[in-house]
């Protein structure tokens, strides 16, 4: 049985040039969207925070935006851990939902 990989091996942007993550100005919405629907965002987000990643786009946020979220939450000390619980969260209660509707 073969270690499970890396969430940057899973990533949505694996397959596009670096340089689409590490834009400016409105070409920063574009690299955005590469995120959409990625399987490992939060993992992305999660390492961008807990690693004060300056640069690029990481988990759908850009730098200011995640400078802002830093700031905002200054007492984080893992982001990993709090993105992690909030999606599981919201995993089981969109699994009641969907029980409930069935």
């Amino acid at each position: 049985m073969s270690a499970p990989s890396s969430w940057s091996e899973r990533g949505a942007c694996r397959t596009v040039a670096p340089d689409t993550l590490f834009v400016q100005g409105q070409e920063q919405n574009r690299a955005k969207s590469v995120c959409l629907g990625c399987k490992v965002r939060t993992e992305c987000l999660a390492h961008a925070l807990d690693n004060r990643e300056e640069f690029g786009i990481w988990g759908g946020m850009t730098e200011r935006e995640r400078r802002a979220l830093l700031r905002r939450r200054p007492n984080v000390t893992s982001w990993q851990r709090l993105l992690e619980t909030a999606r599981n969260a919201h995993e089981q209660t969109g699994d009641s939902n969907h029980q409930q509707t069935a």
